[in-house]
């Protein structure tokens, strides 16, 4: 077996283990079907192409997160990628891969569609239960700056969903 195959072969096992990751980012920053593919398959790229660069400094999920998200931001701000609206979340929402109420997560994803694109990372690192080590580190902030932001953003989807419900 050469090296290369090993390196894929990791790289792909890695990435199978926390690919949820990359489908949740997806369903928050592209709307169409097409274009929640187009991101997952940038995103894919930019993972295999920065791998090399993985030291293990962090956790591989936390490094995935950064790439994505910082993927999902850049693409999201180029023309013809149409992000995500309050519309696409209630119509794509998928009842059975839910154990809560549908409705209640269905508030959530219309609340969370409107938030920025910051917000939108920040909001599900946490509901990922990523501590805010994890997520200043994803995002490139402080901890000091993640445990304002998240509490302004708890606050304002707070605010959005008393308004849609």
């Amino acid at each position: 077996m050469d090296k290369t195959s090993d390196i894929e072969r990791e790289f792909i096992e890695r990435v199978d283990q926390h690919q949820g990751i990359l489908h949740k980012i997806c369903f928050v920053y592209a709307k169409s079907n097409a274009d929640k593919e187009d991101l997952y398959q940038e995103i894919i790229l930019q993972l295999w192409k920065s791998y090399p660069s993985f030291k293990g400094e962090s956790g591989f999920s936390t490094w995935m997160y950064r790439v994505a998200l910082n993927t999902a931001i850049t693409l999201t701000k180029k023309p013809g990628m149409v992000v995500a609206n309050a519309a696409q979340y209630a119509d794509t929402f998928d009842v059975e891969k839910s154990m809560e109420s549908s409705e209640d997560i269905k508030t959530l994803y219309l609340a969370i569609a409107q938030l920025s694109k910051v917000e939108k990372a920040i909001i599900l690192l946490w509901l990922e239960e990523k501590s805010y080590a994890e997520i200043a580190e994803t995002i490139g902030i402080t901890v000091k700056n993640v445990s304002v932001k998240l509490v302004r953003t708890k606050n304002k989807l707070a605010e959005i969903i008393e308004k849609l419900q």
